[in-house]
């Protein structure tokens, strides 16, 4: 597969450890074809291994976060569903799953910006961030049962962590459209404002005056423990605890702390997570 065209579905800036992610199909509504999903898996990949990385923004370019699958597209031939449901591990992402399941992996947070329409596809990626941030009348739909599909792109993970079974259900079997606002009620988003982009900086901002090993490991501890027996998570918060406690960016922060009279400390890379 080229890797021109590949680059030319996602955007990526990086500016001061902030990495601007931009899903660029804005003329089909940012829908997602076979391109679009090997775009974002190497995007991923890129990010994981970037140790300078302090946050992640996701948007979409044009009026839209994400309007879905490309039906017309992917499903034209047997072998685009096949590309993307085809795993040599059953308990691993296949392609379709890595979109969404890829950003937890990502040692910093990962804040998606909604706006627009984030259907089906688009909302299984969202779900993969660590925040989302929406406008007050986005577009927001688990929309796969309109096509008389289920949704399969891992966003089952989040939606088990932040909405009650019966209302995941709603969603899921009616495709039901609802707003930022709605989301917002039923826990879909974190935060509904009509600058989401600018919110999502000033969030980044904030993240950022912190040591990235602590905010990485934080991120790690919680995906790991949130559902996991309670003595496997108190054995990790010891044990990425003693990681910190002998890492230099722990030692940063701590001066910068005691010192905010004086001129910050730079923070070095994280450690690998």
């Amino acid at each position: 597969m080229p890797s021109k065209n590949i680059e030319q579905r996602v955007n990526l800036e990086i500016s001061d450890g902030i990495a601007y992610v931009s899903l660029n199909r804005p003329d089909k509504c940012n829908a997602l074809d076979i391109l679009m999903f090997h775009a974002i898996r190497k995007t991923i990949k890129r990010l994981k291994a970037d140790r300078s990385i302090r946050t992640v923004i996701v948007t979409g370019n044009g009026d839209d976060f994400c309007s879905g699958l490309d039906v017309k597209s992917v499903m034209s031939s047997t072998k685009g569903p096949l590309e993307l449901l085809l795993k040599l591990l059953p308990w691993r992402a296949n392609l379709a799953q890595y979109v969404s399941t890829g950003w937890r992996e990502i040692p910093a947070p990962v804040i998606v910006v909604i706006k627009g329409r984030c259907w089906g596809g688009g909302l299984q990626i969202a779900l993969g961030g660590d925040f989302r941030i929406s406008t007050p009348d986005a577009s927001i739909s688990i929309m796969e049962s309109r096509w008389g599909l289920i949704p399969d792109m891992g966003g089952t993970l989040a939606l088990k962590e932040l909405l009650r079974l019966d209302k995941a259900k709603e969603l899921a079997m009616t495709g039901e459209v609802i707003t930022g606002l709605q989301a917002l009620e039923y826990g879909l988003v974190t935060y509904v404002d009509d600058e989401p982009f600018e919110r999502a900086i000033k969030l980044a901002e904030i993240i950022s005056q912190q040591s990235p090993d602590s905010i990485a490991a934080t991120k790690k501890l919680y995906n790991r423990s949130w559902w996991s027996k309670p003595g496997l998570a108190l054995l990790r918060e010891s044990y990425y605890q003693i990681k910190i406690l002998i890492g230099k960016n722990r030692a940063i922060k701590t001066y910068n702390q005691i010192n905010q009279d004086k001129k910050a400390r730079e923070f070095i890379n994280r450690k690998n997570w």
